[in-house]
């Protein structure tokens, strides 16, 4: 009893501990939404610096053959996935690594082979007048797969709870990425084959290490089990959801394709200089409402999911942001990118604008996913795409890469429209 007294007594003269006072900042950069904008943030600064490099290095016709080759990719990858990358966070969740890796291809095994096949083919028989040849076309089949491998780890991460792996590989990616731009950039390379092949080969690299990474790793027994029906579930919400993300990416990309249609491709590359810049401002919201899905519909089967909040605080980060984004990039245009750009400045307005109604709709359509309203969100992702595409068709002919930028106002616009409507409106579900 002495002794128990004498600790206590020693206890009470120590020195009190010393709050950590970065603690709050360890655990906020250990949250999953924040590595996840993070992995944002670097993939939106990595294309700034891209862009920058290209600009300076090729003609704005090579600059826009560039750009259209990553569209017509992101494009493919959307229909391999076959819009599970929501649906496989929702159904796995807290599964382990390496059946998660497993079962991730699984899924993407049939619509790879096709897409493969689908390339030999059109390599073979198409025309030479529409076939860009079998070695850009090799190329562009096998970015398409890595982007594919990538979109799904991004899920994975999310689903097994290590999104900081994901961060790294994306680290590993940029670092790759960046040096092999600036070495065609110290090399004056002009050809844009070889600035698609640094894509190509930096997306692969960490891609496949952490794939083989997370296939070794041990499972724990605290992981939630993986029933022989969820591939099936997954699939069927994620067809569910498939039209809404194949209408988000055309929304998002097809610009790109009818411009060079419509316009040129060196009106593409004007267009695609500002527009890279753009997207960045809706990045950390998408990344943001992402990563909530789980907890969002967990919150709304539990009767508690309050989205007037979220959505205001969402809307505040737009007003304030779009005119800081807006007036630095219309100043910083020609400096940066040299007097051949100047053009480029009548689409700044425009685009920052879209480019913050875009973001506030992600939070808007990731509500109604999480009260398994995927129906609505694949109306309202077509909405918008069906507007965008018809301004498009309409106003590019006659006001050139403006009337692009006059799309996507009026698309991403839609698609808030409706998609605020449909989660007002929405009966709670349990």
């Amino acid at each position: 009893m002495s002794e128990l007294r004498a600790e206590h007594a020693a206890g009470d003269l120590a020195p009190p501990r010393r709050a950590d006072p970065f603690s709050w900042l360890r655990t906020m950069v250990a949250e999953p939404s924040v590595q996840l904008l993070a992995s944002q943030v670097l993939t939106g600064g990595v294309a700034t610096a891209a862009n920058i490099l290209m600009v300076r290095s090729l003609t704005p016709t090579h600059r826009g053959e560039v750009a259209l080759m990553l569209q017509v990719v992101y494009l493919v990858t959307q229909v391999l996935l076959l819009g599970t990358e929501r649906s496989f966070v929702a159904s796995y969740h807290n599964v382990a690594p390496a059946p998660a890796v497993r079962a991730y291809a699984k899924l993407l095994l049939i619509p790879a082979g096709v897409a493969l096949s689908g390339a030999v083919v059109y390599a073979v028989i198409a025309p030479a007048r529409i076939s860009p040849g079998p070695v850009i076309i090799a190329m562009l089949a096998w970015y398409a797969l890595i982007e594919a491998a990538a979109l799904a780890t991004r899920s994975i991460a999310i689903a097994v709870g290590r999104v900081r792996d994901f961060l790294v590989a994306r680290i590993l990616e940029a670092v790759l990425l960046l040096a092999m731009l600036v070495g065609l950039y110290l090399a004056g390379a002009s050809h844009p084959e070889y600035w698609f092949l640094a894509y190509v080969v930096a997306g692969a690299v960490p891609t496949v290490v952490y794939l083989v990474i997370w296939l070794r790793l041990p499972v724990s027994p605290d992981a939630a089990p993986v029933a022989d029906d969820q591939n099936r579930q997954v699939r069927r919400e994620g067809l569910a959801l498939f039209p809404a993300a194949i209408s988000n990416m055309a929304m998002l990309r097809v610009d790109r394709l009818v411009i060079p249609v419509l316009a040129s491709t060196a009106a593409l590359g004007l267009y695609t200089s500002v527009a890279t810049l753009t997207e960045l401002l809706a990045w950390p919201i998408r990344a943001y409402a992402d990563s909530r899905l789980g907890r969002w519909r967990a919150s709304h089967r539990d009767g508690g999911l309050r989205t007037r909040p979220v959505l205001v605080a969402v809307a505040v980060y737009v007003l304030v942001i779009v005119p800081v984004v807006a007036g630095g990039l219309y100043l910083l245009i020609v400096p940066v990118f040299g007097h051949q750009y100047a053009a480029a400045r009548s689409v700044v307005l425009p685009l920052v604008v879209a480019a913050g109604l875009y973001a506030v709709s992600r939070v808007s359509l990731g509500f109604l996913i999480a009260k398994g309203r995927g129906g609505l969100v694949s109306v309202a992702e077509i909405t918008g795409f069906v507007v965008s595409f018809a301004a498009y068709v309409l106003l590019i002919p006659r006001l050139g890469i403006l009337g692009a930028a006059y799309g996507s106002l009026l698309g991403y616009g839609a698609c808030l429209v409706f998609a605020l409507v449909a989660t007002t409106l929405a009966r709670e579900r349990p």
